[in-house]
Parts: structure tokens; C-alpha cells; sequence
């Protein structure tokens, strides 16, 4: 498969068909901000204002990997960015609702996956989760904190998969849970990475 991002996931280790598929179909193009577009092709974050960056799409690869996907799944996203990592999940997944804290950024990524049919985005504290949508058989959490918020923990269905990076934010380990007997039990590191704090009433409230 040639494709400079799935070289580059595979240098990663990512090993699942699906994802790979899935990172070489999804035109980055229509997720990067105005002026990037010549960056799209390379394994880098791109800015996006307010000092974040996207997830470079190796890493988008190596924890939506992690979720073990196989079409059925509901998901749950926290940290839509501009709906990247989106599209790459709702080609692998059911359903997936997307919780993006910063209302630009949620109108922005709502419009760049217009026609995504499986795919919503909400603004809202993604460190509550979405109740209402819940539970979600796999969640994924695209910003850092030392601790997986109560609520995420709670919406996530039996023998459910959650990704996310545990840390301070700035240097973290990407950590894969399973729930299993009602208790999230953590299962390995999938990554080393930096990641923006999750900010939120369950995050770093000082922060918000």
C-alpha cells in the first residue's frame, strides 16, 4: 500500500488491515487548515490554533488500533480537532459521536465531515463524556490527564476498550484499558506522546 502515512504507521507497528485502509482513504487534505496543505502527506501534527495540534496520523493509527474495531462498535471520541481522526473511525466503526470542547473547532469539524453519515460531533466537556448516546463500546480520548475521567469510565459498555494518554500532559503514556467485570482495568501502553491537557469539570478544571 503506497502511501507516505501508512509507511509511516507501519513503521510504527500498526499492523491491522482496516486501519490502514482506513489512513490511506481518508484525505487528510480536508481536515488541515488553510495554509497546510502541503504538510498533509507528512507524519507531523499540524497547528490548529489556541496552541494544539492534531495528532500525527502515525499515532491516530497506533491507538485507533488499540480499540480492536471491527465495524459493529458505538464510539466515543473526546477532542474532535478538525475531524481527522473521525473519518478514520467512522470508516471502522457503526456510529461515532465526537465531543470537541471549543465551539470553532466542532462547527469547523462538522463541516469538514459533512456526508459522514455515522459521524456526530458535539460541543461539549469531554471529560463528562455523552451521557445520552452511551454506552459506547470503545472510547478514545485525544488529550491528556493523570486519571480516566468517572464518567468515561461509567459509558463505557462490558468489555469495552478506552485509549487514552495518562499523564500530566506534555509527556504521557497512551495507555489501553479494558472493562471487564464493571471495572476499568488497565491493560498496557500502547504509546509514549505529548498531548494538550484534558480540560474539564472531570479534568483540570483550572484550565477551562
Amino acid at each position: 500500500m503506497s502511501h507516505p502515512l501508512v509507511t509511516a504507521a507501519v513503521e510504527t507497528g500498526v499492523r491491522d488491515a482496516r486501519v490502514l485502509e482506513a489512513l490511506a482513504a481518508v484525505p487528510r487534505t480536508r481536515y488541515a487548515p488553510h495554509g497546510y496543505e502541503a504538510a498533509v502527506d507528512r507524519d507531523r501534527p499540524i497547528p490548529i490554533g489556541d496552541a494544539q495540534v492534531t495528532t500525527q496520523p502515525s499515532l491516530v493509527a497506533t491507538m485507533v488500533e488499540a480499540l480492536e474495531l471491527t465495524g459493529f462498535e458505538r464510539v466515543l471520541e473526546i477532542g474532535t480537532g478538525l475531524g481527522y481522526q473521525a473519518a478514520i473511525l467512522g470508516r471502522l466503526a457503526a456510529e461515532v459521536w465526537s465531543v470537541e470542547r471549543r465551539p470553532e473547532l466542532a462547527a469547523a469539524a462538522a463541516a469538514n465531515l459533512a456526508g459522514e453519515g455515522n459521524v456526530h460531533v458535539v460541543v461539549g466537556d469531554g471529560s463528562e463524556g455523552l451521557a445520552d448516546s452511551a454506552p459506547y463500546d470503545a472510547i478514545i480520548v485525544a488529550a491528556a490527564h493523570p486519571r480516566v475521567p468517572a464518567p468515561l469510565a461509567a459509558q463505557l459498555a462490558a468489555a469495552g476498550r478506552l485509549v487514552q494518554p495518562i499523564g500530566p500532559s506534555g509527556r504521557e503514556d497512551v495507555t489501553l484499558f479494558r472493562r471487564r467485570a464493571g471495572v476499568l482495568v488497565r491493560d498496557r501502553i500502547v504509546a509514549l506522546a505529548h498531548f494538550v491537557p484534558l480540560c474539564g469539570r472531570h479534568g483540570f478544571r483550572d484550565a477551562t
